[in-house]
């Protein structure tokens, strides 16, 4: 489950942090790091039930096709399954791999050819949650201060960065997320993430948890 972390700033809510609940701690951090993202996650180990799509995925936008390829390779080698090989698309090129805990990342590119060769450099980080009532769930996230960069309908909505986490927030809705990753849409169970920035923790309608962010550390 991946779990985030609620700030409190005058404006409400902050994604500060996403941590990934993992059956084997040590297992995970070695796959993190060896795939390249371990400073964009916090790990902790939970046995908690989960089957199915978890309904959430971390997206990886990076500059180029080379770069995907490094961050695919990288993966697979570190263990994760390919869900979908890394192909041409007519957004750009991408592939989606799922990590020996279970969590989906989608590293894609907007770009068709290299302009150089694999930089492994991580342009822009977006945690998408699956959601049943994508514009329901926005209301609920606006109520909690965050505010919309992009939406299109029921469809997906992107909200504005804030706080100091490197990491976007953004809604689809779950079943054509599930597509888009090449899973089936069913699932049970905890989402095995926890998102952090909150005064109070609290539940979305979806069930993704956010956690209170904890207080900042005296000078």
């Amino acid at each position: 489950m991946v779990m985030a972390t609620k700030t409190s700033t005058a404006a409400g809510i902050s994604l500060t942090s996403v941590t990934l609940e993992v059956n084997d701690l040590a297992a995970a951090r070695t796959f993190y790091r060896a795939f390249g993202v371990d400073a964009y996650v916090r790990l902790q180990t939970s046995q908690a039930p989960t089957t199915g799509f978890r309904g959430c995925t971390v997206a990886l936008t990076v500059s180029q096709p080379a770069t995907v390829d490094g961050f695919v390779g990288a993966a697979v080698e570190a263990g994760a399954t390919v869900l979908k090989a890394a192909s041409k698309s007519f957004w750009g090129y991408g592939g989606v791999v799922q990590a020996p805990d279970g969590t989906i990342w989608k590293i894609a590119t907007s770009a068709k050819k290299d302009t150089g060769p694999d930089t492994r450099t991580i342009d822009e980080v977006v945690l998408l949650l699956g959601v049943e009532d994508v514009k329901a769930t926005k209301q609920c996230y606006v109520g909690q201060g965050l505010s919309v960069a992009k939406s299109f309908g029921g469809k997906y909505v992107e909200f504005a960065p804030a706080g100091n986490s490197p990491v976007k927030l953004a809604l689809y809705k779950r079943a054509a997320l599930a597509k888009d990753l090449g899973v089936p849409a069913d699932g049970t169970g905890s989402h095995r993430i926890v998102l952090g920035g909150a005064t109070d923790g609290f539940t979305d309608p979806d069930g993704f948890v956010w956690e209170a962010a904890p207080p900042a550390a005296k000078p």
